[in-house]
């Protein structure tokens, strides 16, 4: 049970658009429709937020539709490079490129605007202030910029229990306020440990109250003071 509480890194399948909780990013995740429809008269975004607030989780709703590229901070060169067949290009962390690839990103959004293809950059501060060479930062704001705004901890557990919900599980009434101040707060870690409480409900044959929860957040933690 440890690696399930641990192991939060793992990419998540069910990642879409549509399961992006959208909270006060309605014209935001509007506009991220019709950058997967290709239908939106700007051709270029920049998202920015802190980390958990579900840029990664945008960025791989879009590489679901076709003719996308998803670009992570650690692709090679050859992720760079324009290619006909793809008409979205999705660069995650820009912030974490490294010299030459800030060049190649730099190269790959001039193609992209001479070939009218669309593309999405994501960062954890705004344009002005992205440690990244001078030219590319100034492309970051050329197009529409827009900040990602965490839900709030009502939204947080209302998105939970829709997803409990979905899955069949039900949840004691104490369990979801105690983990958002017990635990990681972004939706990603939240999410994944609602997985490993389900699993473990099943494996244990207990139902999902507060106890289960301690235990589980115990094995994952062992040295954690965990307190009412």
């Amino acid at each position: 049970m440890k690696q399930l509480v641990l192991d939060l890194g793992a990419a998540d399948p069910a990642q879409s658009l549509d399961t992006f909780q959208i909270g006060a990013n309605a014209e935001m995740a509007h506009l991220m429709h019709q950058f997967a429809q290709r239908a939106s008269r700007e051709h270029f975004c920049y998202l920015w937020a802190e980390t958990g607030a579900g840029k990664t989780h945008i960025l791989h709703g879009l590489a679901a539709t076709p003719g996308s590229r998803y670009i992570a901070f650690d692709a090679s060169t050859e992720q760079f490079t324009y290619a006909p067949d793809v008409s979205l290009y999705l660069v995650d962390d820009i912030d974490r490129l490294s010299p030459q690839q800030q060049i190649d990103a730099f190269a790959l959004f001039n193609q992209v605007r001479e070939h009218g293809a669309y593309m999405v950059c994501t960062g954890p501060v705004p344009p002005a202030v992205l440690p990244v060479r001078e030219d590319l930062r100034t492309r970051m704001g050329w197009g529409l910029v827009y900040q990602i705004h965490g839900l709030s901890d009502d939204e947080k557990i209302a998105a939970l229990t829709q997803a409990a919900e979905a899955r069949g599980l039900t949840l004691s009434a104490s369990v979801l306020p105690y983990l958002l101040s017990h635990f990681k707060r972004d939706m990603r870690s939240l999410s994944t440990m609602l997985d490993a409480l389900d699993q473990y409900s099943l494996e244990t044959q207990r139902p999902v109250t507060l106890p289960l929860l301690r235990d589980l957040l115990l094995q994952g933690n062992p040295h954690t003071d965990l307190k009412e």
